[in-house]
């Protein structure tokens, strides 16, 4: 009998399961293929918290992962003293199927610990989240959520007192407290109605919601921009998710009146209806704002994610059809518009700096220098794009003005340490506003940026392994990689190759090595002439392999020639090795 087997009799054993669990797991008693994928592993628990399909079974999100998870996270906390008990945690959730429920379950447990709890009283976004961290002061927060992924995934989202994920060393402490936790069925939890009698659990409601909107003002560059063209029409579609209200509520603070919001995605909808995946970097899951766009005549559409913590964006072009944007040009936009506001009206901070990452756009280089900014490039994860802001803003004598992943996530102003999807769409509707008084649109705006740095093609893609055998060939061919990586990558140009998973950057032009001052990752990238780079990880939270690519040349035919060149070297390679 295999272990995953072993397991699936000891759930069904248990007389404790809930009865619905229990027919689930009774309808695949013949499925061993299906037992084996349920109950072959826990869900891992990393830096990003927890993430999986919802179903039964110990590699699924249920009310027995999230007790497990829960329970470990509150014996880490709990075991650090009475002050941290004190000062609590936030809990928030997203739209998906039994966030509440989860959000709940997770708040008592926690009470049950003695632990303060503060937890929203309706859906709100990963930044409130982190946000109402700080805000309260709590020594942590939880975030119920699957962030962009597909309607039947859900989540658990750990953060630290400073408002970002957990960084690795609480996280591994977490996992091992979980690791310790027998049989999560067995877990237990206080009532509701007890823990609030206690004085252990507080609701979070309009006045964090005041406070959040008033902070985002304060981060406008340019206010006169968005007075002088309040007529300007912006289409929004929360995707379904929690960025309705805090987006519509920031917009109108900022004197923006002509807003549409597409309404039949207004609403939390947990099967996210009307479109295949609530992706909003995919022009498919944008295409109800697009086409209500086109009949608006509207300059814009922003899309917020579930969690409200990535960004979308399609911008219209000169012959009036739209242009989505990619996580890069999105960024490259904000960052030369926020750095430029700040040069022309002279309130540049001293020591300024703008942190992305290493698989984002190297566009990022040129734009830094040409404003004297100190440019950071960290690890993929916001988590590392928040303790930076920390280490030299925090507690250092640097400012953070930006930062950004090509995933779509943004961050401007410090009192938010995840991706914040609600400062972005303000921020875009402001540097639209700001085009559109020069009578330009973001699209043109794009376009003299890449007549200023160079023209960038860039491209992010994925190979898909579901399941444990997927997960076994990503990692062999990561493997196979490491092992290959003195002889380059295909036949193609490559100068270096970047390990960080052993931190050496190692030079094929003069065979030496030299440290690389990041943390460890299973990250492979290939430096090749000029900017030009490609880059090889597994995925954090899904079983693919992600691949990406930035070529740079002055004319954009060029790069796009060289780019489909190279991705089809690249993809039969890694077709062939995973």
């Amino acid at each position: 009998m295999t272990n995953a087997r072993i397991q699936y009799e000891k759930w069904m054993n248990d007389p404790s399961l809930d009865d619905a669990s229990k027919q689930e797991l009774a309808a695949i008693a013949d499925q061993n293929h299906e037992i084996e994928d349920r109950f072959y592993m826990h869900l891992q628990f990393g830096t990003a918290g927890l993430r999986g399909v919802l179903g039964a079974g110990t590699n699924r999100m249920n009310r027995y992962t999230v007790a497990r998870a829960a329970t470990g996270f509150a014996r880490y906390l709990a075991a650090q003293g009475d002050e941290i008990c004190r000062r609590g945690l936030a809990i928030s959730y997203d739209s998906r199927r039994y966030s509440d429920q989860f959000a709940l379950q997770t708040a008592l447990i926690f009470c049950g610990h003695g632990i303060r709890v503060y937890l929203s009283d309706q859906l709100r976004p990963v930044p409130m989240l982190s946000f109402a961290i700080r805000h309260f002061q709590t020594a942590a927060g939880v975030m119920i959520t699957a962030s962009h992924n597909p309607a039947q995934y859900n989540g658990f989202k750990a953060y630290g007192e400073d408002g970002g994920q957990l960084p690795p060393e609480a996280a591994d402490a977490v996992s091992s407290e979980m690791a310790a936790i027998d049989n999560p069925i067995q877990l237990t939890w206080p009532s509701e109605k007890t823990a609030r009698e206690k004085g252990l659990l507080i609701d979070i409601g309009q006045d964090l919601d005041d406070a959040y909107n008033t902070m985002l003002l304060e981060l406008s560059v340019n206010r006169n921009a968005a007075a002088s063209q309040a007529d300007m029409r912006i289409i929004y579609t929360p995707l379904h998710g929690a960025g309705y209200r805090p987006v519509m509520r920031v917009l109108e603070s900022s004197g923006f009146h002509e807003v549409h919001v597409v309404k039949e995605q207004a609403l939390p909808d947990p099967d996210f209806s009307t479109v295949k995946s609530p992706n909003p970097e995919e022009r498919s899951a944008l295409k109800m704002a697009i086409d209500l766009a086109g009949q608006q005549n509207a300059e814009l559409v922003i899309a917020t994610d579930p969690d409200g913590d990535r960004t979308g964006l399609a911008v219209r072009s000169r012959d009036g059809s739209y242009e989505v944007l990619s996580g890069n040009q999105i960024g490259l936009l904000l960052m030369d518009y926020i750095l430029s506001a700040h040069q022309k009206a002279g309130t540049m901070p001293e020591k300024p700096f703008v942190v992305t990452t290493i698989v984002s756009t190297k566009l990022t280089r040129k734009i830094a220098t040409s404003y004297g900014v100190k440019l950071y490039e960290c690890l993929t994860g916001f988590k590392f794009i928040a303790e930076l802001i920390k280490l030299h803003d925090e507690q250092g004598d640097q400012h953070y003005l930006f930062g950004f992943e090509e995933s779509f996530g943004f961050l401007a102003g410090t009192d938010v340490r995840d991706k914040d999807a609600v400062v972005t769409s303000m921020l875009i509707a402001e540097m639209a506003a700001a085009a559109r008084a020069q009578g330009l649109t973001l699209y043109d705006q794009l376009q003299d940026l890449y007549r200023r740095f160079g023209y960038a093609a860039e491209l992010t893609l994925s190979i898909a392994r579901g399941g444990k055998t997927g997960l076994e060939k990503i990692a062999a061919g990561m493997d196979t990689l490491r092992r290959q990586k003195k002889d380059g990558f295909a036949g193609l140009p490559v100068t270096a190759v970047c390990d960080y998973l052993t931190r050496e950057r190692f030079s094929l032009e003069t065979g030496e090595s030299e440290v690389i001052d990041l943390p460890e990752s299973n990250v492979l990238l290939y430096e090749m002439a000029g900017l030009d780079w490609l880059c090889v990880r597994p995925s954090g939270t899904e079983p693919k392999i992600k691949i990406y690519f930035g070529i740079y040349r002055e004319r954009p035919d060029d790069a796009r020639q060289v780019l489909n060149r190279i991705r089809d070297q690249v993809e039969a390679a890694l077709e062939h090795i995973i």
